[in-house]
């Protein structure tokens, strides 16, 4: 370790319940923020390419930009936060955040929008990769902690499916400019109460000269090789469904991502500061939930996205009405996340919680894959929203496994890389599961097939996939990760 650097001891947490609930609701409404971002962009893509002119190639870097962005910041982000100080991040990250959301709803050309989206996704990436960091030191008692998971990985459950009942409202009611200008006042009141309730902390070091200490501890070469590799393998797969996955484009880019991703990780072997402590790999409850959750990201692409694009392409409902239409797996989760899994979690431990989520949402995708073209909403979509409970199971005690090891000096690292695994899971179910879909509907209307009959095969076999995966994050949970006496 430099010795230039002192180790101070961690912030106490707020000393009221009250003000520790209060907290909670900032860093839950920061991620919420960023949840809607990703997704109620998705129902007012049409507006906003009538509206601005984009390409139909060019209208994809609206949700590329962002994710990008986000996806391969979130690493280095929770790393400074342990240097710097959380509270410090978090604040700047919801400030770039809302800021760029003033930008984007205002923007009269696409290179604006464009590079608005990629300040949200920066921004988006500074506060939700110390989020985490901050709850975990912030509750610290199992019962509480568990409580206030809950509530934090509902937002990120819920938050999809709420964004896209408010972007089809907003932009049938207003214009899509408003999915933007949303987020300045709850940006604003997440600001201005983040300042007085988020307890403060000034990092793990304090520098005599701080931007030379800042270097010497941040590791600007590692931070340069992951951003660098991230950020291109995340821009190779989005970029998939248009060059193919054995074309020069993929192969080429997807080779020097893996040699940049190589040379970090013989770095942090190697380097005095490391970026990334290899000592967090050690875990095996950090190692195996990171897995499960890239895995089970990528197959619930097909439940969120491709259901909804059933509803609409194949059923004809608009964007308002395939948001409501998606609303009872929002209120489930929200039923299920916040109600019963943090006693269920206290009493039977977060893996068996995990395991069981797993098997709801497996049956949920095998269910899936028999969906009819003429489907019934009510006889043939509504009851299959109930195994969305899985959600609500799963995702606050895969939240917990993924934090359970860190330590107050790892804590903010942790919650990057928790947050980075599920971009790149998100990322790769985009790519592939499309991907899947697409070729199978297109093998279809060349065999003759009626328009809605080969979207529907297609989708039923992005349902099959996601369920194959989902059986293999069932299987890495159930070897990997162990039991925990309660």
């Amino acid at each position: 370790m430099s010795t230039s650097a002192t180790v101070t001891p961690p912030a106490a947490p707020p000393r009221t319940a009250r003000t520790r609930a209060l907290a909670l609701g900032v860093l839950a409404s920061g991620m919420l923020m960023i949840v809607l971002d990703g997704s109620i962009v998705t129902v007012a893509m049409p507006a906003i390419q009538d509206d601005l002119g984009f390409s139909p190639a060019g209208l994809s870097w609206v949700v590329n930009a962002y994710l990008i962005a986000f996806g391969s910041l979130l690493l280095l982000a929770g790393r400074l936060g342990d240097l710097l100080g959380r509270r410090r991040m978090f604040l700047a990250g919801t400030g770039v955040f809302t800021a760029a959301s003033l930008l984007a709803g205002a923007a009269t050309s696409p290179a604006l929008l464009i590079a608005a989206r990629f300040l949200q996704g920066v921004g988006s990436a500074m506060a939700a990769a110390v989020s985490l960091g901050i709850l975990v030191t912030l509750f610290t008692e199992p019962g509480e902690r568990a409580r206030a998971i809950a509530v934090f990985s509902f937002t990120g459950a819920a938050g999809a499916s709420i964004g896209q009942v408010v972007g089809g409202l907003l932009t049938d009611a207003l214009s899509w400019h408003w999915i933007f200008f949303i987020n300045l006042p709850i940006g604003l009141a997440a600001l201005a109460l983040a300042v007085r309730v988020l307890p403060g902390d000034k990092g793990t070091s304090t520098f005599t000269a701080p931007a030379r200490g800042l270097v010497a501890r941040a590791d600007v070469v590692g931070a340069l090789l992951i951003t660098a590799g991230l950020m291109l393998g995340i821009y190779t797969v989005v970029k998939v469904e248009q060059y193919g996955w054995v074309s020069a484009h993929t192969l080429g880019l997807g080779a020097l991502a893996a040699a940049l991703t190589g040379a970090f990780i013989a770095r942090q072997a190697t380097a005095r500061t490391p970026l990334m402590p290899l000592r967090i790999f050690r875990s095996r409850g950090v190692v195996g939930a990171n897995v499960v959750q890239m895995l089970m990201v990528a197959a619930l692409f097909s439940f969120q996205i491709v259901l909804a694009l059933h509803l609409q392409r194949v059923l004809g409902y608009s964007a308002a009405e395939t948001g409501l239409a998606m609303l009872p797996a929002a209120l489930v989760i929200g039923a299920v996340s916040l109600g019963v899994s943090a006693r269920l979690i206290g009493r039977f431990g977060e893996r068996n919680v995990l395991l069981t989520g797993l098997l709801l949402l497996v049956t949920l995708l095998v269910l899936l894959t028999r969906i009819p073209v003429d489907a019934h909403y009510a006889t043939d979509v509504l009851p299959l929203m109930f195994l969305s409970a899985g959600f609500g199971l799963a995702l606050p005690a895969l939240t917990s496994l993924g934090m359970s090891d860190a330590g107050e000096e790892d804590a903010g690292l942790a919650s990057g890389l928790f947050n980075t695994t599920q971009q790149i899971g998100m990322a790769v179910g985009v790519a592939v599961l499309s991907t899947l879909a697409a070729s199978r509907s297109e093998r279809l209307l060349a065999g003759g097939a009626g328009r809605a009959e080969a979207l529907t095969g297609g989708y039923h076999l992005a349902f099959g996939v996601g369920a194959g995966l989902l059986v293999t994050a069932f299987v890495v949970a159930y070897v990997v990760l162990r039991r925990r006496t309660r």
